[in-house]
């Protein structure tokens, strides 16, 4: 087996490359992906539309589909899914943004609210586990 972790350039690089966004375990066939929890912020680190659950969900959905694709997956590659909401009364706009990201098979799933996250004017991170199949880190 082989890990290897990796900071697509097609995403900005983490906050003080104090982590890596993707960790990758080569597995015969394919490889299991497993992405850092996705804040959305733009290319210089600012949190965007702050508060606004809906913008911020279609934002960190963009980030994640980026990572994926950098490592030859897409959505329908992903196995599971984990929420972090400071407020789970938003959970229905970020359903409806994220139904669109799924819209045939929906992954295993955990969501959580938590008090606050690490970006003032952020109300969710959200983190996946995908499977992709062949392909090596492009």
């Amino acid at each position: 087996m082989t890990v290897t972790l990796d900071n697509p350039a097609t995403v900005s690089a983490p906050f003080g490359d104090r982590f890596s966004h993707v960790a990758r375990l080569a597995l015969p066939g394919g490889a299991l992906l497993v992405l850092s929890g996705q804040v959305a912020v733009d290319d210089t680190g600012t949190v965007v539309a702050p508060g606004d659950v809906r913008a911020q969900t279609e934002r960190i959905f963009e980030l994640i589909g980026a990572l994926l694709a950098a490592h030859g997956a897409t959505f329908a590659d992903v196995m599971h899914v984990r929420t972090f909401m400071t407020d789970l009364a938003d959970l229905a706009g970020y359903a409806d943004v994220r139904s669109r990201y799924f819209p045939d098979a929906r992954p295993a799933s955990t969501t959580v609210e938590v008090s606050r996250l690490f970006l003032e004017g952020a109300v969710l991170e959200v983190e996946v586990t995908a499977a992709a199949s062949g392909g090596a880190v492009r």
